[in-house]
C-alpha cells in the first residue's frame, strides 16, 4: 500500500502545484488522471524522490517489514522503485541490448551471467528481443517506449510510476502497454499518469482525478459510471465521468 497525505507544493508567487493530496493506492494499477498543468507530474516526482514538497507525508509498504517513509528514506525507496518519465533520454547510438544491460548494472546485476539474464528476460517481457541489436535511434515512438518500461521495470519494483506512458501512441501500441502493466506483478503499486480516459477505462483497477493540484474524485471505472449513469442515462462515457469533474476548457 502506498499512502499518501497532505502533500502539498506551493509556487514562489503564491498559487500551489499540490494542494493537500492524499491517497491510498493499494497494489495494482491506479490512473492518475487529468488535464495538463494539474500536478500529475510533480506528484510522480515527488514520490520518485527527485522533488520536496512543502509539505506532507508518503509511506510505501513493503511486505510484512517497516514501510518506507519516502521522504526521510529516498534511498531505501529507489531500491524498490520503477520510474518512467515524461521525457527521457536514451543513448541513440547504443543498441537496445546495450542500453539494458547498463541500467540493469545501475539495479544492482553487477554480476555479468546475472545482468544478461535480466536483460533476455526483459527484452522478452516487453516483446523487443528481436529489436535486442538494434540502434536506440531507430526505434519506433512506442518501441522508445517499451525499452523506457523495460528500464522501469529493472530490478523488480515495488512502486512503478509511469508518466504518460501512452501518449503519442497508436491503438495497437497502446494496448501492447495496457498488456504489458498487466502481466506486472500484484504486490506491485503502479500509478498511470495520463489525460487520456481510454488508459484509465482499459488498464486501471481505480483512477483519480487530479485537478488544479486537488483529487477531486477516486473511485473505480465501473462504480463512477453507473454513479453518473443513474443520473444522466446509459449513453455515458468515462470522458462523462472526467468532464463532470475538470471543466471542458480545462479538460487538457
Amino acid at each position: 500500500m502506498l499512502r499518501i497525505h497532505g502533500l502539498t507544493v506551493r509556487y514562489p508567487n503564491g498559487p500551489r502545484a499540490l494542494d493537500a493530496v492524499s491517497l491510498e493506492v493499494p497494489p495494482g494499477i491506479f490512473g492518475l488522471l487529468g488535464p495538463n498543468g494539474a500536478g500529475k507530474s510533480t506528484l510522480l516526482r515527488i514520490l520518485a524522490t527527485l522533488q520536496r514538497p512543502d509539505a506532507g507525508s508518503v509511506h510505501l509498504g513493503i511486505g510484512t517489514g517497516a514501510p518506507i517513509d519516502v521522504l526521510a528514506e529516498p534511498a531505501r525507496l529507489r531500491a524498490q522503485l520503477g520510474y518512467l518519465p515524461q521525457d527521457f533520454g536514451l543513448y541513440p547510438t547504443l543498441s537496445v541490448e546495450a542500453v539494458l544491460d547498463h541500467f540493469c548494472a545501475l539495479k544492482g546485476a553487477t554480476d555479468r551471467h546475472t545482468r544478461a539474464a535480466w536483460v533476455d528476460a526483459l527484452l522478452s517481457r516487453t516483446n523487443l528481443a528481436e529489436k535486442r541489436r538494434v540502434a536506440v535511434r531507430a526505434l519506433s515512438g512506442g518501441m522508445r517506449q517499451r525499452l523506457g518500461l523495460a528500464i522501469a521495470l529493472a530490478g523488480h519494483p515495488r512502486l512503478l510510476l509511469l508518466d504518460e506512458p501512452t501518449a503519442g501512441l497508436d491503438p495497437g501500441e497502446r494496448r501492447r502497454i495496457y498488456d504489458l502493466l498487466a502481466g506486472v506483478g500484484e504486490d506491485v503499486v503502479i500509478i498511470l499518469s495520463t489525460h487520456l480516459t481510454e488508459d484509465v477505462r482499459a488498464a486501471c483497477a481505480r483512477f483519480g482525478i487530479l485537478h488544479a493540484g486537488r483529487i477531486v474524485t477516486e473511485d473505480t471505472p465501473t462504480h463512477a459510471l453507473a454513479v453518473l449513469r443513474e443520473r444522466r442515462g446509459p449513453e455515458v462515457t468515462l470522458e462523462d465521468v472526467y468532464f463532470a469533474h475538470v471543466p471542458a476548457d480545462d479538460g487538457g
